[in-house]
């Protein structure tokens, strides 16, 4: 009998099994390195989506304790990695996404601490002398808004947002005067319902701690040099003054990018019929901008015969686009999408210098990185999501081989080819509709769907007519000031007339029946599985990108299975939405404004008009109190509501209460105050934010999750 050899002794047996398994491991990391080296030059794409799944997990994560973990996880995926065949592209790319995970979490982390202003804890009223910062008049809206900057008063944060009515304006007030004036103020408003916008989250980043509005008398303590607004504002105004209506406000919003003028029935229409895009100063004006300058750089360097047969004509044109293309984001704002653009511009510029193939996904790829490097909080935000979706989109059409096929210039009659550019430009807006309905459905729980066919009119119309003469116009204009004609008037009389088609477009399409679709509020995970499987689909170019279609499918599902609420809360416990039997929705006060209204509305996936609470039949209305019966299947629910601050008689309300299943009230109810099932009143609101309640399933949604620690939260006490 053989001796076994002592170093043998100690090693696991392999059995067949064993073998069959690493055999099967092996012809699995074999396949998906063959499949990786096809994909070779879109694996770079991914670089964005790693650094950005870290900085959704720390949105996502409720504390420090949570965070450290997601870090600790991602970087024991990279050293698991690390561990995998060498000289793989697997290997590498574990590793990086491992990394990038991590860094993005602590990149949003760290700039949370360092650059974020907490709330304050509590509305306070108080009396301010404060130093004005910046001045935003919102004609709209009948009113300015101010960005304080609070001296000696270190109780109170460094940076407050507060709105001035126009009655109450006094002169002097500008840019560096010092005012003083008596405020309630408030900490940046979460959302007030679940799914609802949370300006508490973007105020927190943007360095601003308490919102308010002025109550007069507001002295100016030391005026401001008011003679001399702003670039932006004094380019608003003069726009303003040639053009009344929409179609100045509009017209000033394509040059500044200021929004202020824009009437809400002129919004929400450019908003359902799909256009909404072209209030965002993004890609198209940024393009159609530094296109000008070049066009018209070129063209005057052209005329001389030294210049054109000596000089690189077209870098010289290029540079110029490209210091146009910032004074121009740096004027409009710097909004992220006008700076993705901004560097998605730059991008292109610099690879025609160098004679390279400049629009692809890799550019579109490096300005992601480059925002979210110094932007992170932007992810998390639609202007971000459907700026970089739209322009990835649009590339990987255009890379598509059929869609270059149809694209590809030839030589045929120019009514063929107007039919064909009118085609690709259909196409092109059904694609970006598809994709970015899932993101305005998750924000905005609404999505245009005829937004291809306006943007059949509007974008021409905007891209060859509106802007150019605009720029023009403004041209003129500073050419005649010197000799006090209004050169620009032929000008501004063709933007005018274009702008108002562009508004008639809009409202037409608005008006149709089937113009939005209109979805309640789901869950982050069925848009997360969306997002991925559009990622997949997009990024990659081999058949294997459509198991992205899966995923989008799983999610699509669990979006359109997404329930309506039954009672909508909203976080000051005032406002209550109720879902009847017949579908209808009615509201506990009548007099709430058109933002409550609309955002109780959205929030529901409701379309119609808001009833009033007291009209339904199978409500029971007091002053004080008012019961309402909701029938849901085989059951009915009976909601108890207060409507005023007048004190009840604690057996009255003790009797009502046993009553109820559900009660909801803005104040502390008693201890004597016990419901079958659910008691919502200002103890609960303080820590849960708004409520959504589904009766049918019996389940409960609030805006603030238990152990939230995000520092935008204002502390509860």
């Amino acid at each position: 009998m053989t001796a076994t050899p002592p170093s043998m002794a100690f090693e696991p047996g392999q059995t067949r099994d064993d073998a069959g398994l690493q055999r099967y491991g092996t012809a699995v990391l074999d396949t998906m390195e063959r499949w990786l080296e096809k994909e070779r030059e879109h694996v770079p794409l991914w670089l964005p989506v790693g650094l950005g799944s870290g900085i959704a997990a720390w949105f996502v994560l409720p504390d420090p304790m949570a965070w450290a973990a997601f870090c600790c996880v991602a970087l024991a995926v990279a050293l698991g990695g690390a561990f995998l065949p060498e000289g793989g592209r697997i290997r590498r790319i574990v590793i990086a996404a491992g990394l990038l995970a991590c860094a993005g979490c602590l990149i949003v982390w760290g700039k949370a601490m360092i650059a974020g202003t907490p709330p304050i804890a509590r509305p306070a009223f108080v009396e301010i002398t404060a130093k004005v910062q910046s001045v935003e008049p919102l004609p709209a809206q009948e009113m300015t808004r101010l960005i304080l900057r609070p001296l000696a008063r270190d109780d109170l944060p460094a940076k407050i947002r507060i709105n001035v009515v126009n009655k109450d304006w006094r002169e002097g007030i500008a840019a560096g005067a010092t005012i003083r004036f008596r405020a309630r103020l408030m900490p940046p408003a979460p959302p007030a319902v679940p799914g609802a916008y949370d300006f508490a989250q973007k105020a927190y980043f943007q360095g601003i701690g308490a919102t308010g509005r002025a109550v007069p008398p507001i002295t100016v303590a030391q005026a401001g040099d008011s003679s001399l607004p702003p670039v932006r504002q004094r380019l608003s105004s003069h726009i303003q003054a040639q053009m009344a209506g929409g179609a100045g406000a509009i017209a000033a919003t394509l040059a500044t990018g200021d929004r202020g003028a824009i009437s809400e029935a002129d919004a929400d229409a450019m908003r359902r019929s799909g256009l909404a895009h072209l209030l965002s100063i993004s890609g198209l004006h940024v393009t159609a901008f530094i296109g000008a300058v070049i066009f018209l750089i070129f063209r005057l360097l052209a005329l001389s015969r030294r210049a054109a047969s000596r000089w690189p004509l077209m870098l010289i044109a290029a540079l110029g686009g490209a210091g146009a293309g910032i004074a121009y984001t740096l004027m409009t704002g710097a909004d992220v999408p006008t700076v993705r653009s901004c560097v998605s511009a730059l991008l292109v510029l610099g690879g025609l210098a160098l004679g390279r193939e400049a629009l692809t996904l890799r550019l579109i790829a490096a300005g992601a990185v480059f925002v979210l490097l110094l932007w992170p909080e932007s992810l998390v935000g639609p202007s971000f999501q459907m700026s970089f979706a739209a322009v990835v989109s649009i590339v990987a059409l255009a890379e598509h081989p059929r869609f270059r096929a149809l694209t590809h210039g030839r030589d045929e009659a120019w009514p063929l080819r107007l039919a064909r550019g009118v085609l690709v430009l259909f196409l092109t807006g059904i694609a970006v509709e598809i994709v970015l309905a899932p993101i305005a459905l998750f924000h905005f729980h609404q999505a245009g769907m005829l937004g291809s066919l306006a943007n059949l009119v509007a974008i021409p119309l905007t891209t060859f007519i509106v802007m150019p003469f605009e720029a023009l116009a403004l041209l003129m204009d500073g050419m005649g000031r010197a000799f006090g004609l209004g050169l620009g008037a032929p000008a501004w009389w063709v933007v005018e007339h274009s702008l108002r088609l562009l508004l008639f477009v809009a409202h037409a399409v608005a008006a149709q029946p089937y113009a939005v679709a209109l979805l309640p509020t789901f869950g982050a995970g069925a848009f997360a599985l969306v997002i991925a499987g559009g990622l997949w689909c997009l990024l990659w170019r081999t058949r294997a990108r459509w198991l992205g279609t899966v995923t989008i499918a799983a999610g699509l599902l669990l979006m359109l299975s997404a329930r309506p609420p039954d009672v909508l809360v909203t976080g000051d416990g005032r406002h209550v939405a109720i879902r009847t039997a017949a579908g209808d929705m009615a509201l506990l006060r009548e007099k709430a404004g058109d933002y409550v209204r609309d955002t109780l509305s959205e929030s529901a996936g409701y379309d119609g008009e808001l009833r009033a609470m007291t009209a339904l039949r199978q409500a029971r209305c007091s002053e004080d109190l008012c019961a309402v019966t909701v029938t849901h299947g085989n059951r009915a629910w009976r909601v108890l509501t207060t409507r005023s601050q007048n004190m009840v008689d604690a057996p009255v309300l003790a009797k009502e209460c046993a009553a109820a299943d559900i009660v909801i009230s803005e104040r502390w109810l008693p201890r004597t105050c016990f419901p079958r099932w659910l008691k919502i009143d200002k103890a609960m609101l303080r820590r849960t934010g708004g409520v959504a309640i589904d009766l049918k399933n019996g389940s409960v949604r609030v805006v603030r999750a238990p152990g939230d620690a995000h520092p935008w939260i204002a502390a509860t006490h």
